[in-house]
């Protein structure tokens, strides 16, 4: 989201197309028999409405740069699948959290342990999430049932929240009090487009649900671990982190 690169397309296309290319190529030749992408949900496009999750059926619609260097790797290791027989399984996970978190999750766990009052009660969205606990359960059985050959798979939590229930959450975690007020969405939309912010309002009030039903039925996964689980493993390592 502050990508200062002057042609941001052609940046991500060197790892996450010409790398991945690469190295799936390499595996193929090396007797690999099984490659695993970790792609994205923005391959399937960036805000969900009402009660639609996205599936893997949709018809992908990347709408920035990264999204469109994920799809464009995608389509290339279908390519190098049918050349050489390498079993390729793509997943697209939505936002991911854990320990190691950055970007706005870890700016949301400093507001909150901080006593920051949020202008987010107003927030009735919908997003889903994955722990990278339950992320990794996902891949180990991409990479070993034998059902998910040549598949594509969405992954989430199990439940998807709002952002005033994940602060809520979060707060819980901390061991803190959760601070929101109401502000009417749209007037934080508009403070937001002045201000330059209008991505991080999208991603506070929009929806992005994805459907896991996929993975569950045709791989017999569950996630091992609960959001609040994966919520109080998070502050656990942020306090830590904050006390060293």
């Amino acid at each position: 989201m502050k990508d200062a690169a002057a042609d941001p397309l052609t940046e991500f296309l060197k790892v996450n197309l010409h790398g991945t290319e690469n190295l799936a190529k390499q595996a193929a030749r090396s007797g690999v028999k099984r490659f695993v992408y970790v792609s994205s949900v923005k391959v399937n496009g960036e805000e969900t409405h009402g009660q639609r999750s996205y599936t893997e059926q949709d018809t992908p619609a990347p709408q920035d740069p990264y999204g469109i260097s994920k799809w464009q790797a995608e389509q290339a290791l279908q390519r190098i699948a049918q050349e050489t027989g390498l079993e390729v399984v793509i997943v697209r996970p939505p936002l991911v959290y854990g320990p190691g978190v950055k970007g706005n999750f870890i700016s949301l766990l400093a507001a909150i342990d901080n006593g920051i009052t949020l202008p987010l009660a107003g927030a009735s969205n919908a997003r889903s999430l994955v722990y990278v606990g339950n992320l990794v359960s996902a891949l180990i059985a991409c990479s070993t049932h034998p059902a998910a050959a040549g598949k594509t798979y969405l992954v989430r939590d199990g439940e998807d929240i709002s952002t005033a229930q994940l602060v809520e959450k979060i707060a819980a975690a901390l061991g803190r009090k959760s601070r929101l007020f109401y502000l009417p969405p749209g007037l934080l939309r508009t403070v937001a487009s002045v201000l330059g912010r209008s991505a991080q309002i999208d991603r506070l009030f929009g929806s992005l649900r994805v459907s896991d039903a996929k993975l569950r039925d045709e791989l017999g996964w569950a996630p091992p671990y609960k959001l609040e689980q994966g919520l109080r493993a998070t502050a656990d390592w942020y306090v830590a982190r904050a006390s060293d």
